[in-house]
């Protein structure tokens, strides 16, 4: 069915429903002489406006909540209204940016004084905070809980006052110090990157987008890749609706690589207000890359009668999953597997030989090798050496302290020496001959010096 087939029946249904007094015009144009607007409409316009119209879409745009973005000067007042056509005998509720309840209805939730009930009907809630600070920058929330949860948003930007020293700030007299002018400062909004979509191919080039809004002066917006200064375009400057404040704009483009997979890409706000606050936005990418491996024994050194195992240890983007195992000079593949491990359960001399190991991802496929030596197997001590070697030691400690005993023994009998006297000794002297000698030493006679003989 073509367009101009169905145009008469759309037409057809839109004079059904339409309200009374509502006819179509000689010209070609619908008028709706009962609704309040009173408007005239093209033909097009007038189906589209028809549908539209229905009651329940009707229904729908009367209860959705509206509001409007704020600017303040820090130390002052802002006001924040909310407004419903169509409450649904629902109550309005105001959220700060950290989403935390600050009246619902009338009833209060976060107790800060600084924020004060100003009107609460069924169909508007308006509240204030007052003596703002730059803490309280940022997106308040009005919601009606109704099926479903209609929310409305209001950015509140704060402006510092300082004294003035730039030609291009608008100043205000400070009711602290008169004669004494202020300059107004826009803070700027925490920057937001765009252009990034989905993971990147190694070596394909990447553009993003980073703005922020708010800041008076313009800002100026820097590009960083971890530690790495980014070299971004110009930053652009745009003034924003409310006409006091602007936003600032740059992109950056680079050719990304392996290592560039999930690097953090970071926009920062340079501005005087922040007073070296960090103020930035990171935008994390993945980058999908061909993979890499190497093989790895265990044990380092193998031996003859051992247990080997060869991993092949693959890295890319997206991980490898199957790997293939060869032995040069041995047909079919040894293995094909997604496990990465190669066993030996008990190796010999004819395992000797250089392996493959071909790690495949859906990004590509690697070949790694490795040439296995088979060492001779090392002497394995048997129990009866074992127990020599026990007994062996044993005895070398005994004959050690023996050695040590007989050392001090003779060091104690050279420091005490003994004394005593032989028979031919106590006679000798005054004998004539032997004989009379020893007869002298029976009787006992004592006529000289002892004859003193010494041993060691």
């Amino acid at each position: 069915m073509g367009i101009s087939s169905v145009l008469p029946l759309l037409l057809f249904f839109a004079c059904s429903w339409a309200p009374g007094g509502a006819n179509l015009s000689q010209d070609g144009y619908w008028q709706e002489q009962d609704l309040e607007l009173g408007t005239l409409a093209s033909l097009d316009e007038a189906i589209s406006s028809t549908v539209w119209s229905s009651p329940d879409m009707l229904a729908s745009q009367d209860s959705q909540p509206w509001t409007s973005d704020e600017t303040v000067v820090a130390g002052g007042t802002v006001v924040l209204k909310c407004q419903v056509k169509d409450h649904e005998d629902s109550s309005l509720q105001w959220s700060n940016p950290a989403q935390q309840t600050l009246y619902f209805g009338e009833k209060r939730a976060l107790r800060d004084n600084r924020i004060q009930l100003v009107k609460s009907t069924p169909h508007e809630l308006s509240i204030s905070i007052s003596n703002v600070a730059l803490a309280d920058e940022g997106e308040y929330t009005c919601s009606i809980f109704t099926m479903p949860v209609r929310t409305a948003k209001s950015l509140v930007t704060v402006l510092e006052a300082i004294s003035a020293g730039r030609a291009e700030c608008d100043l205000m007299a400070s009711p602290s110090y008169p004669g004494h002018p202020l300059c107004m400062v826009g803070i700027p909004q925490k920057p937001i990157i765009t252009g990034y979509k989905s993971s990147l191919r190694e070596k394909e080039t990447i553009i993003l987008n980073c703005q922020s809004s708010g800041s008076k002066p313009a800002a100026q917006l820097t590009w960083r890749k971890g530690e790495q200064e980014l070299p971004g375009e110009p930053t652009q400057i745009q003034e924003d609706p409310n006409g006091k404040t602007f936003t600032v704009s740059s992109s950056v483009m680079f050719q990304v690589t392996r290592e560039d997979d999930g690097a953090d890409i970071l926009c920062s706000v340079n501005h005087e207000s922040l007073k070296g606050a960090d103020r930035s936005a990171s935008q994390r990418i993945e980058v999908l890359y061909t993979p890499t491996a190497k093989i790895r024994p265990d044990p380092p050194h193998p031996r003859e009668g051992q247990k080997l195992l060869l991993h092949c240890e693959g890295r890319g983007n997206p991980i490898p999953q199957q790997y293939l195992w060869e032995k040069e000079g041995s047909v079919p593949p040894l293995k094909i597997t997604q496990d990465s491990a190669l066993i030996f359960p008990f190796l010999n001399k004819s395992d000797s030989g250089t392996y493959g190991c071909t790690a495949t991802s859906n990004m590509g496929s690697y070949k790694a090798y490795y040439t296995l030596n088979v060492n001779d197997p090392s002497p394995v001590p048997s129990s009866s050496s074992t127990y020599h070697a026990i007994i062996g030691g044993i005895v070398a400690f005994v004959v050690f302290l023996l050695l040590i005993l007989l050392i001090f023994l003779g060091h104690y009998l050279i420091r005490h020496k003994g004394t005593y006297l032989t028979h031919e000794a106590k006679g000798s002297d005054d004998a004539p001959d032997a004989d009379t000698a020893i007869i002298n030493a029976e009787g006992g006679q004592s006529g000289g010096d002892d004859k003193k003989e010494y041993f060691i």
